[in-house]
């Protein structure tokens, strides 16, 4: 059983604080939008979103390649064969996670890996149900659905409960559609990253981007805008100490949904005095270690 694996198999959700209720610089409206891979073979990794995740190719040249659900970008390919793997204590991606619609096209997810690839693990999440995987670059994938909201278990709070127990995947594989693409709704719901810190990522993410913790866990947090059970998780499972760098996320993406949103993020970001690069598209900073996120407007 790998590092990433068993980290994931081994916590239980933990008391946490009272979400705090001050204004947030990310809105209860955010979503994750794309993410960027920094890989050194593109055809091997392009052959895996499409084959294995089911992720079609938009659009493809030398250097570059996106790939998404219909017409809905989710994934950005940047090949540098030049790029180093990164390093065991560099801090980075943990998985991306996709989540497609229904039970029916996770269990055709379950199909595409078991004929052609490798599944590392599987878990029912009480909020939802994953199957985890690794690329050819050894990126962590988790494909999803989550259950009907009203399932969710609850704190006192109000916050979400995400637990981990074994998922029955006779029972998903059966409910399969057998279809080769995800289809139409298909977002990355959430993105994963082992981070150096906890109080560092804690101090950034929830105090000054203002994300809410959903879900504390042993060397963990999951973290939401709005009532969602998390847009992204933060750990330290695999004791990573030094910044993010070499081959792998490259930078993954907040969005807002409208301009007006998006000029009160930036405003908002200058009063907390958070360092921002301009985009034509957008924006971008960068967590404690050196991670990239972009912001901009749907």
């Amino acid at each position: 059983m790998t590092n990433r694996l068993s980290a994931r198999m081994e916590w239980i959700p933990q008391e946490r604080p009272t979400p705090m209720t001050r204004t947030s610089i990310i809105p209860e409206t955010t979503q994750i939008g794309r993410t960027a891979l920094l890989v050194t073979n593109l055809d091997e990794m392009v052959d895996f979103y499409r084959d294995i995740v089911g992720l079609t190719v938009r659009t493809r040249n030398e250097s570059t390649a996106t790939l998404g659900a219909n017409e809905t970008p989710l994934l950005v390919l940047e090949r540098d064969e030049n790029a180093s793997p990164r390093g065991r204590e560099q801090a980075g991606l943990f998985h991306n996670a996709f989540k497609v619609p229904s039970r029916a096209a996770l269990g055709a997810a379950l199909d595409r890996v078991h004929d052609r690839w490798g599944l590392d693990g599987a878990s029912d999440h009480y909020v939802s149900e994953a199957l985890y995987l690794t690329d050819p670059e050894d990126n962590g994938v988790e494909i999803y659905r989550d259950r009907p909201q009203e399932e969710w278990p609850r704190a006192d709070d109000g916050t979400v409960q995400i637990g981990t127990i074994p998922l029955d995947l006779d029972d998903v594989a059966a409910q399969s559609d057998r279809t080769t693409e995800v289809p139409s709704g298909t977002t990355v719901g959430h993105v994963h990253l082992e981070v150096s810190s906890i109080a560092a990522a804690r101090a950034f993410y929830v105090e000054t981007l203002g994300l809410r913790v959903q879900t504390e866990a042993p060397s963990a947090l999951f973290l939401a805008a709005g009532d969602y059970h998390h847009h992204l998780g933060v750990n330290t499972w695999n004791n990573r100490s030094q910044p993010a760098g070499g081959r792998g996320l490259a930078w993954f993406e907040f969005v807002v949904p409208d301009e007006e949103t998006f000029a009160t993020v930036r405003r908002r970001l200058a009063d907390a005095d958070v360092s921002v690069t301009e985009l034509t598209t957008g924006l971008q900073i960068a967590d404690p270690d050196g991670i990239t996120i972009r912001l901009r407007a749907k």
